[in-house]
């Protein structure tokens, strides 16, 4: 039986490439031909002219052709489609398939994501959810396997993934390798239980993503010895840079919490833009529906006055090379038939897309297609995450001074501000907390927060990178207790509250992270809470939530707080 199975395959592979070689020598018609088209090679940087004939989801040569199905390209731009190198998809708060329907309007076809999230929450199961609500998508979702969960021994998980918890993984054919190593002090530190997921992920011949902002000098160099081949979080060129120069490829990263393409334009130059892409890391509804996804980079790119060729490479061909995508990311034969078509470089108006030759959307509206299955015990689980008594007032009364983490305008790091023992709304000092969430340990750690800009009631969401417990801020405790306490009624979301009423809401019943709903509907809800939140003297410098959601990230400078208390990160102490 496993002979003729083998042989079974062998013979329709056979049969698929006969046809493959008769339709590119021009014996048959293709399924499609784009006629006439102008397309970018990126092979010769260059604009081509010439028909693209597809079979069997891939590009079988350009020339002359003819084919089933035609459309003429003519006055049209054809570029590669577009691949996101680094995206958390439950940042965009709706499933994957619906994430999906989003962003085959902007030109992408394949993205690189990092499932942290719903791992901090679910464990490994959290990633064989993502796994399967991926299958089959016309997006092609590949995986970086969570490196950091939880993302420091001083954090507080629904789960601890060690490198046996996820080695199996990386046996998918859809996991190129592991995900943002964002414990720089522990490889730094060389220690052993973060060392060897590097060393796993190794022996795998995998890829190793990495996370370490400003780090410098030796500790640079230790970090990048250890084995981590790329970084995303690059805010300025001087850091870009020295990384590039010791090896390391460069996203350049322009998402909703943090936006670096302007300050990072310096790479955008043959010097150095053969190791860079471009990333996302986080986009929340609004920007996905307002701004678009990696074509924003190209098109803002392009506006600043990069080479359009360039920026279109950056947007597909390197992260392809990168995790070893070899057939795709170019318009070219034998890669597959993953195409946007524009109407110019100046105005980069999206006017079709292709996935593997199928037209995937119009120019109007996506091609309808199935939402995959996920076993009914990890559909469960993943709506049944919140383990949480009731909260009062008394609960977040603490009065012995606390740190003040002071948030910086526009950036996701902050400073040390001191200490305070009150709430002061006239001085924008605010009580923060962060309440654990996944196994009803009590644990709830207290700090201050300057910067915020709240003069009323109280802001709560349980999207908290990365263990995603509940974080929330306020003027007063009573309505500190009252958002905390439904966000868990409701499963995990946002919530905004005054004086015990519910001004704005958002339910992410999924893990906490995700809604069942539409793009739309989500964002109509998360607008609705913005303006909420903004009504309540939430600064309109800042996004309230996922700025917020950032604080209890103890990875990133200066100070964080975590369910144990206000911690430097830097000494990886409480302060």
């Amino acid at each position: 039986m496993g002979a003729e199975s083998y042989t079974g395959r062998i013979n329709r592979k056979l049969n698929k490439k006969l046809r493959i070689v008769e339709i590119a020598a021009g014996r048959e018609k293709a399924d499609l031909v784009l006629k006439n088209a102008t397309y970018v090679n990126v092979f010769s940087n260059e604009l081509c002219h010439g028909d693209i004939a597809v079979a069997e989801g891939l590009i079988v040569g350009m020339g002359e052709y003819s084919g089933e199905t035609e459309y003429d390209m003519s006055g049209k731009l054809v570029l590669p489609g577009f691949i996101d190198a680094h995206i958390h998809l439950e940042s965009a708060m709706v499933s994957p398939g619906e994430f999906a329907r989003a962003v085959l309007p902007h030109g992408t076809t394949t993205v690189v994501t990092d499932p942290h999230e719903i791992a901090n929450v679910m464990g490994a199961d959290g990633v064989e959810y993502m796994l399967q609500a991926t299958e089959d998508l016309p997006v092609d979702v590949r995986f970086m396997l969570p490196s950091c969960v939880p993302a420091t021994p001083m954090d507080e998980s629904g789960a601890a993934l060690d490198y046996r918890t996820i080695d199996s993984f990386y046996d998918h054919p859809r996991v190129q390798g592991l995900a943002e190593m964002m414990n720089y002090p522990g490889v730094i530190g060389a220690d052993p239980m973060v060392i060897e997921k590097i060393v796993a992920a190794q022996a795998h011949h995998k890829k190793i993503d990495g996370h370490a902002p400003g780090l410098v000098g030796n500790d640079l160099n230790a970090y990048i010895a250890a084995g981590v081949y790329s970084d995303h979080e690059c805010s300025d060129p001087a850091d870009a840079i020295a990384k590039l120069e010791r090896g390391q490829f460069i996203m350049i990263r322009e998402g909703t919490a943090a936006r670096n393409l302007r300050a990072l334009l310096p790479l955008l130059t043959e010097k150095y833009a053969d190791r860079c892409m471009f990333c996302c890391d986080d986009k929340h509804p609004s920007d996905l529906l307002e701004k678009g996804h990696i074509d924003y980079n190209v098109r803002e790119a392009i506006r600043l006055g990069v080479d359009p060729i360039l920026a279109v490479k950056v947007a597909c061909h390197h992260a392809a090379r990168y995790f070893l995508l070899n057939n795709r990311g170019a318009i070219a034969p034998g890669y597959l038939a993953d195409f946007v078509v524009i109407d110019s470089f100046q105005d980069f108006n999206i006017l079709q897309v292709f996935k593997k030759g199928v037209e995937m959307f119009d120019g109007t509206a996506v091609r309808d297609f199935p939402a995959p299955e996920i076993d009914p015990y990890l559909a469960r689980k993943a709506r049944d995450t919140f383990h949480v008594s009731r909260l009062t007032a008394q609960d977040f009364a603490e009065r012995r001074p606390r740190g003040i983490i002071g948030m910086v305008p526009g950036e996701i790091v902050t400073e040390d501000q001191g200490y305070s023992d009150h709430i002061d709304p006239e001085w924008d000092i605010l009580k923060i907390a962060v309440v654990e969430r996944h196994r009803n340990t009590r644990h709830i750690g207290i700090g201050y927060l300057q910067g915020y800009g709240l003069k009323r009631g109280a802001v709560a969401t349980s999207v908290s990178h990365d263990s995603h417990n509940i974080i929330v801020v306020g003027a007063n405790e009573a309505d500190m207790a009252a958002a905390a306490n439904r966000v868990a009624e409701n499963r995990g979301g946002i919530v905004v509250m005054e004086d015990g009423w519910i001004r704005g809401e958002l339910a992410l019943p999924v893990a906490g992270l995700m809604s069942d709903g539409t793009l739309e509907s989500v964002n109509r809800d998360l607008e609705s809470a913005r303006a909420a939140a903004f009504a309540l003297g939430v600064s309109r410098d800042i996004d309230p939530f996922m700025t917020l959601s950032f604080m209890s990230l103890p990875v990133i400078p200066t100070l964080r707080l975590t369910t144990r208390g206000v911690i430097d990160v830097a000494k990886q102490q409480y302060v």
